[in-house]
C-alpha cells in the first residue's frame, strides 16, 4: 500500500475507488474495502481508498466538539495491514466542501484517479452539503463511463454496523458490543505523564496518560484493559473521570497495571478497553476507595479468567 496526497497522485492506470472517512475502520468498512480489492483483481484495476484529512465533520461542524473512534495515525496503521494499492488522501477544507457532486466526480474521481468503478456504502453521501447519494452517483456514472457498486449494511449478530452506533456504545461503556462491531478491541494511545502519586499511597500505583483530544473516551468509570509494554502483554484497570473522592476538577485517565512495576514515564502506550467494571464513585475516605479498588481488581481477575476459557 502506498499512501499519497491526492495532488501528488499521478498513476495513469484505470482504478476502482472506494470513498469515505472510515472513522474506526469497523467491520462494515472492511467489507467495503474487501469488495474494492476483489473488483480490482477481477477487472485489472488499481485499488484506491480515497479518504480525507481532517475528518469532514471538523470543517463542516466547527462549533461542535466531535470525538472520533480513531485518529488519523491510528487509521493509517490499520490501512497498512490491508492489501490494496493506494491510500489517497485529500485535504478537506472549505473549498473542497463546496464542490458540486458533478465537480467531485469529474475533477477528482475521473480526471485525477481515472476511475472505472466506484464502490460505496449503503449510506454514502457526497458533494456540497452531502446532498448527493447513490442515485446521483449512478446517473453521473453513465455520463462519465464508470460502474457503481453499492454495498448493503453489514449486519453483525442482528445489528447493522455503523460508526455512530459504535460511538454510542463506547460512550455508554458497552465494550462487548463496541468491540464486536469494530472487529477488534477499541484502544486509546497516549503518553504516560506524572500524576499526583495518590495511587501509591492507596496500594495501586497508576500511569496517567494524555491522549489526542479528538479521540472519543468512554464515560466516567472503571474499566478492564490490556496493553503491551516493553513487548510484554499485561492487564490492568483504568479509571476515567475526575476522582470525586479527592474533589479533582480535571478529567484524567489513570491506569493501574497488574504485576508491573517498571518506570514508564514519557513512553507512549496503547491500551485496549475490554469491559466496564463500574461507575466512578465518590467515597467518604481514601481507605474506602482502597477497599473498593481491591474488589475491582478481584472482579478484573475473574473476567480475565473467563476470557481465557473462551479464547
Amino acid at each position: 500500500m502506498i499512501s499519497i496526497n491526492l495532488e501528488e497522485y499521478s498513476e495513469s492506470k484505470p482504478s476502482v475507488v472506494t470513498v469515505g472517512s472510515f472513522d474506526g475502520i469497523h467491520l462494515g468498512h472492511i467489507k467495503l474495502i474487501e469488495k474494492t480489492i476483489s473488483i480490482s483483481k477481477q477487472e485489472g484495476l488499481k485499488s484506491i481508498i480515497l479518504t480525507f484529512n481532517p475528518h469532514p465533520k471538523v470543517i463542516l461542524n466547527k462549533k461542535s466538539n466531535f470525538s472520533f473512534l480513531s485518529t488519523y495515525d491510528e487509521k493509517n496503521t490499520i490501512f497498512k495491514s490491508l492489501d490494496f494499492d493506494f491510500l489517497v488522501v485529500k485535504k478537506f477544507d472549505d473549498a473542497f466542501s463546496k464542490l458540486t457532486p458533478e465537480e467531485f466526480v469529474r475533477d477528482i474521481l475521473v480526471e485525477k484517479l481515472n476511475v472505472k468503478h466506484v464502490v460505496i456504502g449503503y449510506d454514502h453521501h457526497f458533494g456540497r452539503n452531502g446532498d448527493a447519494s447513490y442515485k446521483i452517483l449512478n446517473e453521473l456514472s453513465k455520463v462519465y463511463n464508470f460502474k457503481v457498486t453499492q454495498i448493503d449494511a453489514y449486519i453483525k449478530d442482528g445489528i447493522s454496523v455503523s460508526s455512530t452506533k459504535i460511538r454510542n456504545y463506547i460512550s455508554k461503556g458497552n465494550f462487548e458490543l463496541a468491540n464486536k462491531l469494530l472487529g477488534y478491541e477499541f484502544n486509546i494511545t497516549g503518553t504516560v505523564v506524572k500524576g499526583k502519586s495518590r495511587g501509591k499511597t492507596l496500594g495501586f500505583p497508576t500511569a496517567n496518560i494524555v491522549i489526542n483530544s479528538s479521540k472519543i473516551l468512554p464515560g466516567n468509570g472503571v474499566y478492564l484493559i490490556n496493553s503491551k509494554v516493553f513487548n510484554k502483554s499485561i492487564h490492568g484497570m483504568m479509571n476515567v473521570g475526575q476522582n470525586p473522592t479527592f474533589k479533582d476538577k480535571e478529567h484524567s485517565i489513570e491506569i493501574h497495571f497488574f504485576d508491573f512495576e517498571k518506570n514508564i514515564y514519557g513512553i507512549r502506550i496503547s491500551v485496549n478497553i475490554l469491559k466496564k467494571i463500574r461507575e466512578e464513585i465518590k467515597f467518604d475516605s481514601s481507605s474506602e476507595l482502597s477497599k473498593q479498588l481491591q474488589e475491582d481488581k478481584k472482579k478484573c481477575f475473574q473476567i480475565i479468567k473467563s476470557l481465557k476459557k473462551t479464547s
